[in-house]
């Protein structure tokens, strides 16, 4: 039902001159070590997500993303690389305003026939972490703390208000336990063929903040938080 619930899905966007982005992530087929290296077998094997779309973009370099991910019995892991010549952020506190510095974020609907039931995780370069968790279960506020998650940031706990002439790339490593969606997945872990919905996002720093998208956003919408225009996952050997 899923299956053919995503098949749907696709065929009404594709039809709307929108088309979901779709990624097959495989199985671990080694240990991952967070350390935000990503020098792991395991990501090397990885295939990239795609290209990220700057949905709105008037002018400025469109740095690259290439995003990847994984998953095991216990884990959704997640990696981005970030281009970047001009890495900056600040925001230290949890919760805090990461958006405003160098940052990525993953949106998660582990139930594609809820898809406005969904959870984010937004970190920043020097891996400052912000959640939400819009679900009709959840009545804890504003924000909500996952459980288990683990990261790290090229950058971890150095804050980078200024830029440095030899800026090149940040990268995020990123591992999220599956316990922390049993209360909307179909199964936890997830099983072969099971789909999912997500986006991932990057937002720039003080400099050329250029906003992007793996799946793209509809012409006129200007809010990450669009879960209707989520790409889909299978989760795969």
């Amino acid at each position: 039902m899923i299956r053919l619930a995503a098949v749907l899905a696709l065929a009404a966007r594709a039809a709307a001159g929108q088309t979901a982005a779709f990624y097959e992530i495989h199985r671990a087929s080694s240990p991952i070590v967070i350390d935000g290296k990503l020098d792991e077998a395991a990501w090397r094997g990885a295939a990239p997500v795609g290209e990220f779309h700057f949905n709105w973009w008037k002018s400025g370099d469109k740095e690259r993303t290439i995003a990847k991910m994984l998953w095991d019995e216990e884990n959704l892991y997640v990696s981005w690389y970030c281009e970047d010549r001009h890495i900056s952020a600040s925001v230290t506190q949890r919760h805090g305003p990461v958006s405003r510095d160098d940052c990525v974020e993953i949106f998660l609907s582990p139930d594609p026939r809820q898809v406005t039931n969904y959870y984010t995780f937004e970190i920043n370069a020097i891996g400052a972490m912000l959640n939400r968790c819009r679900t009709t279960w959840w009545t804890g506020g504003p924000t909500w703390d996952p459980e288990g998650v683990r990261y790290r940031t090229t950058y971890q706990g150095l804050p980078r208000k200024e830029e440095s002439p030899d800026d090149d790339h940040w990268i995020m490593e990123l591992a999220i336990p599956f316990r922390n969606f049993a209360r909307d997945a179909a199964h936890t872990p997830p099983q072969e063929g099971d789909q999912w919905r997500l986006n991932l996002m990057r937002t720039g720093g003080l400099t050329n903040k250029q906003d992007s998208t793996w799946s793209p956003l509809p012409p006129g919408v200007h809010s990450f938080h669009t879960p209707t225009a989520f790409g889909w996952v299978k989760f795969a050997r």
